[in-house]
């Protein structure tokens, strides 16, 4: 099991990625430092990716789950209503490649600041 950790100055979690391709290489990427950015109750940032739209890719998200957006090169983490929602369900902006999840409290990324710098990095047990 893979195990990556998300820290800034608001928020520290870990998360756990699936076993496909889209997580596979934001592995190989890692570590990263970026600027989030903030879509409705989404955090995304460029991550140094290049992967086409998975077979499996979806528009719509479960509290938690990370993503990979192909148009944006961008690590996506939903944790709640984006614009693109309807009613409480969370959607992307387009389909994404979804590739893990968060342990803990998605809800903690309300905390985070448009230009807020994110680290994500490998834990290595």
């Amino acid at each position: 099991m893979r195990r990556i950790r998300i820290t800034s100055r608001s928020v520290d979690v870990e998360g756990v990625l699936h076993e496909n391709p889209t997580a596979d290489a934001v592995w190989e990427a890692l570590p990263v430092k970026a600027e989030a950015s903030l879509w409705g109750e989404e955090v995304y940032f460029p991550i140094p990716v290049d992967l086409p739209q998975a077979e499996d890719a979806r528009e719509v998200a479960a509290l938690g789950e990370l993503g990979y957006w192909p148009r944006g090169k961008a690590f996506c983490v939903f944790f709640g209503p984006t614009p693109s929602s309807k009613g409480a369900e969370i959607r992307a902006y387009s389909p994404v490649n979804i590739f893990g999840r968060l342990d803990g409290d998605a809800r903690m990324f309300m905390r985070v600041a448009e230009g807020e710098e994110i680290t994500v990095e490998r834990v290595e047990s």
